[in-house]
């Protein structure tokens, strides 16, 4: 008896687990991304963030020409690390390397400000990125509990 216990218990914990993989880039979510940025911008109260012209974005974060479909992203003139990224992939398998270029973005700032602003360090540790389908969030931010539910409610 213990034995069958303990093998149905493996084969849940299996289930469950293999159901906990894939991320978020197979929830079929529909996204006004300058709806999102907008209101990701609400939590940043340390500084004025002014909007990138989308044709920028692939400069500032490096996606590859036709990754991306559409985008909107805030940035800080340099004052604070506080930015906002909401980008919609063509395809939800590029999610993965957005969320990478967005990785790396913030451990490139970490690094620049950490030789003149150390104090904005500690903000990007913090930084989200999240994905959900054919989107992907980069928010460093002033309340990431405000905006990780902000993203929840967007289905992040």
């Amino acid at each position: 008896m213990m034995k069958k216990f303990a093998a149905i218990l493996c084969a849940a914990a299996m289930a469950l687990s293999l159901t906990a993989c894939g991320g978020g880039n197979d929830k079929d979510v529909s996204i006004d991304t300058a709806k999102l940025a907008g209101e990701l911008l609400e939590t940043v109260t340390s500084d004025q963030l002014s909007e990138t012209a989308s044709d920028m974005l692939s400069s500032i974060y490096f996606f590859e020409d036709g990754t991306i479909e559409t985008g909107t992203a805030y940035a800080s003139s340099g004052a604070t690390a506080c930015e906002v990224a909401v980008v919609q992939s063509k395809d939800a398998k590029n999610t993965a390397e957005v969320e990478k270029l967005f990785r790396t973005r913030v451990s490139n700032q970490s690094e620049l400000y950490a030789s003149y602003n150390e104090a904005e360090v500690a903000r990007l540790e913090e930084a989200i990125v999240k994905s959900a389908g054919a989107y992907t969030v980069l928010c460093v931010t002033d309340d990431t509990d405000k905006a990780n539910d902000i993203l929840e409610e967007y289905g992040f």
